[in-house]
């Protein structure tokens, strides 16, 4: 006999605490019903339930399978949900969220390209650097950058981020390039203002070093920071995925490149794995394969940064 359906008679029983309610609910005879419980019995080799004209209860063996059969239940009902979505053409709207950087240099030419791909499906893209209330704003997707995750929540990894310690060579020329981590105490920086605090922290090998400095600008917005980096207001520490172009043109140029600022991850945030609506379910994939292995630092790598003059 079918095990699943063995399983779904052994639950039904159960939660009703009576063959006769189940077998209505089942739209099952009585009979059929005993015939599914016996299978599941000599499936788990275990009496499951104690069964008189009067009543019905589960004995030890029983009460240990159900939350077993429970999940197999909801597994395999997502599964055909799943089978059964593939079949159509995803659409409707999605609300995402993410920081504003990010979606500037290459969340929004994702879903555009998503999109071209998907063409019945809406989305609305906001930003936002502090974490929306998923449930009271009605977030799909949350696209974050943190090392911090709700337990709460439903998360995928995307990619990681990582950050570059630069200045423009404005800023440079005029006050010297730090050698080490120490000088840039002496030095101006800007910083974001949901950071960690005045101090900069690298890893550099497996030693943490943490420099303190002061702040002589600091913003909520990642765009404002750059913006005042390549102005020459000091030393700002920024993420590879936004600065790619300016690196390259040598508009900002990397520090200290033996210390490594700390890596953030890159995650897909959402309420649920169940009854997930197709297009949510496809784009957190399309981006997991889009972001996959950092596409922006292999291109900052494979290009090195143009040529500049240091004044120390």
């Amino acid at each position: 006999m079918d095990r699943l359906t063995a399983m779904r008679v052994f639950v039904e029983v159960a939660d009703r605490a009576s063959l006769t309610q189940a077998a209505d609910q089942l739209e099952m005879s009585t009979a059929m019903v005993s015939r599914y419980l016996a299978a599941a019995e000599d499936w788990f080799g275990a009496r499951l339930l104690h069964r008189t004209t009067r009543r019905v209860s589960l004995t030890d063996a029983g009460s240990a399978v159900l939350p077993a059969c429970r999940q197999m239940l909801d597994l395999a009902l997502e599964t055909q949900h799943l089978a059964a979505e593939r079949s159509r053409e995803p659409a409707g709207l999605l609300r995402v969220t993410t920081p504003g950087s990010l979606a500037e240099a290459q969340l929004t030419a994702a879903v555009v390209d998503f999109q071209r791909q998907y063409r019945q499906v809406e989305v609305m893209l906001s930003v936002a650097d502090k974490p929306a209330d998923l449930v009271a704003e009605r977030v799909d997707l949350a696209v974050r950058i943190t090392n911090t995750l709700d337990p709460a929540m439903i998360t995928r990894p995307l990619a990681v981020c990582r950050s570059v310690l630069c200045a423009s060579p404005a800023y440079l020329q005029q006050h010297g390039t730090p050698r080490t981590a120490d000088e840039l105490r002496q030095h101006r920086c800007v910083a974001h203002a949901f950071g960690i605090g005045k101090q900069y922290r690298f890893m550099r090998g497996a030693e943490l070093i943490t420099v303190p400095v002061e702040w002589s600008l600091h913003t909520n917005e990642t765009a404002v920071l750059r913006r005042a980096v390549l102005a020459g207001a000091g030393v700002g520490m920024l993420p590879t995925y936004y600065l790619g172009d300016d690196l390259r043109a040598g508009r900002l140029v990397p520090l200290l490149p033996d210390h490594e600022p700390e890596v953030l991850g890159i995650h897909a945030i959402y309420l649920s794995r169940q009854h997930q609506p197709l297009a949510l379910r496809l784009l957190v994939d399309f981006l997991a394969a889009r972001f996959a292995g950092e596409p922006w630092d292999r291109e900052l790598n494979a290009a090195p940064a143009a040529a500049h003059e240091e004044t120390a």
